[in-house]
């Protein structure tokens, strides 16, 4: 039986005894007209829970250990003596055999495989039966001993909720432990780097060829300075140009000009930018904008302008997080009370000067934490780079030129044939390392600035 089916078993299983439980409380409730601390609806949810977790964390544990006791188990039968000395063979035989008797693969490259198939069958077959006896009699036990504690003065709400609090908790826990192993596995595989590497040449050096790289002095071809001016050329300067501009004008117009039906209409238009997957944003850079710059700067008699250009990545990108911009700065003016606003204007001044020198003002905290938050939003951006930049690395002004990017780089370094271990691929962890933490900087002060200069109305 697979672990869906049996994940599916379970929770018939939990429904039954919901049920159960449930007729079983409302009878008791009927027969004693007294108080009762819990409602049979919890009566039936703990017995439920304690019917279905159990068994659920069982069939998670036994789904992850069973392939290595199916393994073992194949390893002992008689064919298995045939099995070569070489680790990677050795495992590349057991892993043919495994699919076959899957039925995920219906050829195999060495005759062995064909061999050991029918022993991995018998072994899965056996194991998936041992596990699914053992999940459900667990669900049955733990069911049973919590329906046997189902009584009038049992305090079933108060169980409940600490097993929903301990799920909540649960779920609080995997995100903060996800994210120290994101940061664990980055500091790790970085320390391996700078060991070979050192930490100056790879943050203050202006020559970056990893196809290149020298035995002796490896850090003299990583130096990553080209890398991060240009994902800031493009990122925060060329990006930004066209974001804050267009994102800040539009949440002005949507919250101060803009009738009530056209930001009805106009305003989830321009929020559905947001929602465009990056791959599209990176086909309509590489095959719309970036050909139409290359053209621009021919017509204006630059000849020698690349199609991966700087400038092409960074309008696209810029457009990408303009609803992030706009969005900020649409709740930062909006929560700016209107008798600021109708004051100014009972004074005499003009709508644009209202918005000048009082709304934009008292809004501005709120302004200046979307546009850094935008910042870090595209300084991270990956496909729009990977499908129009350049993977050369070059300091330069122009934004006709060839540039690149850390995160352009990290796909590259990621996606060739070096070895894990040499400082080509492992440069990639120490790039990731760095971009983590400006972009973790670059949050960290847009929320100061939001908290420290927020104005609260009344």
């Amino acid at each position: 039986m697979t672990a869906l089916a049996l994940l599916f078993l379970i929770a018939g299983l939990g429904l039954i005894s919901w049920l159960t439980t449930r007729v079983r409380a409302v009878g008791f409730r009927r027969a004693n007209n007294a108080r009762f601390s819990s409602l049979p609806s919890h009566h039936a949810t703990y017995v439920a829970l304690w019917t279905v977790l159990p068994a659920a964390l069982f069939i998670a544990i036994w789904t992850s250990t069973s392939p290595a006791l199916v393994t073992d188990a194949v390893l002992r039968a008689p064919a298995a003596a045939q099995l070569p000395a070489d680790r990677f063979e050795r495992a590349s035989i057991l892993s043919e055999a495994r699919n076959l008797a899957a039925g995920r693969s219906f050829g195999a490259f060495h005759p062995l495989s064909r061999t050991l198939a029918p022993a991995y069958a018998a072994a899965q077959k056996r194991y998936d039966w041992i596990g699914s006896v053992a999940a459900l009699l667990l669900a049955f036990a733990t069911g049973a001993l919590a329906f046997m504690r189902v009584r009038p003065a049992f305090r079933a709400r108060t169980q409940v909720e600490r097993v929903v609090m301990a799920l909540l908790l649960s779920a609080s826990l995997i995100a903060i432990l996800t994210t120290l192993g994101i940061v664990a596995s980055l500091l790790f595989e970085s320390a391996r780097f700078f060991s070979m590497v050192p930490i100056g040449d790879f943050l203050f050096g202006t020559h970056w060829s990893p196809q290149v790289i020298s035995a002796s002095d490896p850090g003299a071809s990583l130096g990553a300075v080209p890398l991060f001016w240009g994902t800031f050329f493009i990122g925060a300067v060329i990006a930004m140009i066209v974001a804050i501009p267009f994102g800040l004008m539009s949440a002005i117009y949507l919250t101060q000009y803009a009738a009530p039906r056209v930001r009805a209409w106009m305003k989830p238009i321009l929020e559905m930018l947001a929602g465009v997957p990056t791959v599209v944003y990176g086909y309509f850079a590489a095959l719309t904008v970036a050909p139409a710059v290359r053209d621009l700067a021919v017509w204006f008699g630059i000849s020698w302008a690349s199609s991966e250009s700087a400038l092409a990545a960074g309008l696209v990108m810029g457009v990408m997080i303009i609803p992030f911009v706009s969005s900020m700065a649409d709740d930062s003016i909006a929560a700016v009370p209107a008798s600021m606003r109708d004051g100014s204007l009972a004074m005499g001044a003009t709508p644009s000067e209202t918005i000048r020198r009082v709304l934009l003002p008292a809004a501005l905290p709120g302004v200046v934490g979307g546009v850094l938050l935008a910042v870090s939003r595209a300084i991270g951006e990956t496909m729009i780079v990977v499908m129009a930049a350049s993977g050369v690395a070059t300091l330069t002004l122009n934004p006709f030129a060839s540039a690149t990017t850390v995160t352009k780089q990290i796909v590259d370094l990621l996606t060739g044939e070096a070895e894990f271990d040499s400082p080509k691929t492992l440069a990639a962890f120490a790039l990731g390392l760095t971009l983590f933490v400006v972009t973790l900087l670059l949050n960290v002060i847009a929320l100061t600035v939001v908290k420290r200069y927020r104005e609260a109305y009344e």
